[in-house]
């Protein structure tokens, strides 16, 4: 049943490549001369605050009589994407001089609307035959010596666009500020909107069209601070790992050999370090059907980011390929539920939990919950600011019916294969009847301390690459170079577990047996250091303000973060659990 499970989700995931790759509009991107080529206008926003993005036509542009939108995908729509038709004819191959494309008499209010505009550096972004382009609507131009400052708007728009035979490779956006018009005053406005286009010929292939976009991100100065962050992390890693890996063997071995020298001696001597607690070491935890919960969402966000790498890594996730990344995690989240249920249900009964159909409601509410609530409240406050970010009724029912008919079900259903395998705990050791008292421990081996030393190391290991990733989330940078990212997850993953490990042999050395839920918040205690990382990021390396994208960057990176404590915390239980059983085998227990 697993593995018809995971073949489902491969197969649901390959599937998903396919769509995703495909082109959205179903075009052939090939044209004839004077043909009409789709240019489509998206949304407005200021340029530091991302996630506040409002319909091109909230404010008073030239538009067409009967502007359509243009039908979305539900990543595009995810993503604050809202297409509508522009009123700029920009046929294939005509060179157009100065155009006139409408006339208008702004208002007071409307002047005020566009006067804040400017001074938020609001751009617009529109799409045209599916590449993107962006332009600032005006500038603010003050004079520093009488302390004055004029509001002036473009008027005039340049399309510069390039093209090899009968397809489009290239458009830029030029805007020239000496053909504005100032409104800094508040009084009524006589506007003439224009616009220009130039076609050139290029050499550049239609397929590398979209490379324009990453250079960015692959740039020889930015490649090496990737590889140099690599490097350092790897070094870092391998010199702190390989530090405590041999002291633990070292230990260890004297641990078994001074284990095995006693089992010859006399019976009465007294025990002393970890196999002093091997009645009580697997005693199974407190909340039993929570702790089986955390496993089983952490296994199944740990399959998640693995398939988003391997859709990522085949070139899936190509520059602008629009609301892809959304639609991904989405789909491939719903088809990985049964990856929890399972995980959850089996491990839980394998805890001699009872109530599994509670237990897998749980599982199934632990990630889902306040991820839900955090989007209800965001949703909210897109809707009072009336921006793109707001999900129409007819989404978020999609949504709704695909955790209904999809997650859901194979949640349930995995919940049931869980039920029915019948595995039993393998414990080398048998498990008194009363627990042992813990000793009096120092302080600095208390939870906290041991999570803040838990957490440091990973973390030192992504730190540089998390830069990279929110400038890109949260900013206008391009992220490409997926094959390093997924060599940081690895190293995250490596050092999480090893961590981990060290962490528990030390815990069960001083005779503290209650590994279990320690091994999980000191391997997802990552999370709560990336979430220090996002106040960081927020007040000393971005320029981002305003109730709705402060409400949005803290509201979806604590679920981002609290996922990584899932996901990781699950990493290091199950590290550790692997490194018990094996100590613990390896001696004589009566």
């Amino acid at each position: 049943m697993v593995r018809i499970g995971m073949g489902a989700a491969v197969l649901g995931v390959v599937v998903l490549a396919c769509v995703l790759g495909a082109r959205a509009d179903g075009s052939d991107h090939r044209y004839k001369d004077g043909d009409y080529v789709p240019l489509y206008a998206n949304k407005v926003g200021p340029f530091h605050n991302p996630s506040e993005t409002y319909r091109y036509y909230d404010l008073p542009f030239c538009a067409p009589d009967h502007p359509k939108d243009k039908r979305e995908a539900l990543g595009e729509v995810l993503n604050g994407d809202r297409l509508v038709d522009a009123p700029y004819e920009l046929n294939f191959k005509e060179d157009r001089n100065s155009k006139v494309l409408c006339q208008k008499t702004l208002s007071k209010a409307e002047v005020a609307k566009l006067r804040d505009a400017v001074a938020k550096d609001y751009y617009f972004q529109m799409y045209y035959d599916d590449l993107p382009l962006w332009g600032f609507l005006g500038k603010l131009d003050k004079d520093k010596e009488q302390g004055n400052a004029k509001y002036l708007l473009f008027k005039h728009i340049h399309f510069d666009i390039m093209y090899n035979g009968d397809r489009v490779i290239e458009i830029n956006v030029q805007t020239d500020p000496n053909v504005a018009v100032d409104i800094t005053e508040d009084k009524e406005v006589q506007v003439e909107f224009s616009y220009s286009v130039t076609w050139k010929k290029t050499d550049i292939p239609f397929e590398k069209r979209m490379e324009k976009y990453s250079k960015s991100s692959s740039m020889p100065q930015h490649l090496e601070i990737h590889w140099f962050s690599i490097i350092n992390s790897c070094v870092t890693v391998l010199l702190l790992t390989g530090f405590l890996a041999t002291i633990l063997m070292r230990v260890l071995k004297n641990d078994f050999i001074k284990y095995s020298h006693e089992d010859e001696s006399l019976e009465d001597q007294e025990e002393t370090g970890w196999k002093y607690i091997h009645g009580d070491v697997f005693r199974f935890p407190q909340q039993k059907s929570l702790f089986a919960a955390i496993v089983g969402s952490g296994t199944q966000l740990l399959a998640l980011a693995i398939f988003i790498f391997l859709l990522a890594i085949v070139g899936v996730f190509y520059p602008y390929n629009r609301g892809a990344l959304f639609t991904a995690l989405v789909v491939i989240y719903a088809l990985t539920s049964g990856i929890a249920g399972y995980t959850a249900t089996s491990f839980y009964l394998q805890l001699e939990g009872t109530n599994w159909v509670r237990n897998l409601i749980l599982t199934g509410c632990l990630f889902c919950g306040p991820l839900f609530l955090t989007f209800c409240f965001l949703n909210t406050v897109a809707i009072a600011y009336s921006a793109t970010a707001a999900l129409p009724f007819g989404t978020i029912v999609v949504i709704i019916l695909i955790w209904a008919l999809v997650t859901s079900p194979l949640l349930v259903l995995g919940g049931i294969a869980g039920k029915n395998s019948n595995t039993e705990f393998q414990a080398p050791c048998r498990t008194t009847k009363y627990p042992r008292e813990i000793p009096q421990l120092p302080w600095y081996r208390s939870t906290i301390p041991q999570m803040a030393m838990a957490g440091f190391l990973p973390f030192s290991a992504i730190y540089i690459e998390l830069y990279y990733i929110f400038a890109s989330i949260w900013g206008h940078k391009i992220y490409t170079i997926y094959s390093i990212l997924f060599i940081v997850f690895i190293i995250l993953i490596i050092v999480t577990a090893f961590v981990t490990v060290a962490l528990t042999y030390f815990q069960l050395a001083v005779e503290d047996h209650e590994w279990w839920w320690r091994s999980v918040l000191c391997g997802g205690s990552t999370g709560i250091f990336i979430f220090f990382y996002c106040i960081y990021y927020y007040h000393a390396r971005s320029d981002m303000s305003g109730f709705m994208q402060t409400s949005f960057f803290f509201g979806y990176m604590t679920c981002v973060c609290y996922g990584f404590f899932l996901m990781l915390g699950t990493v290091g239980f199950r590290a550790s659990l692997l490194f018990v059983r094996h100590i613990y085998r390896s001696i004589k227990c009566e």
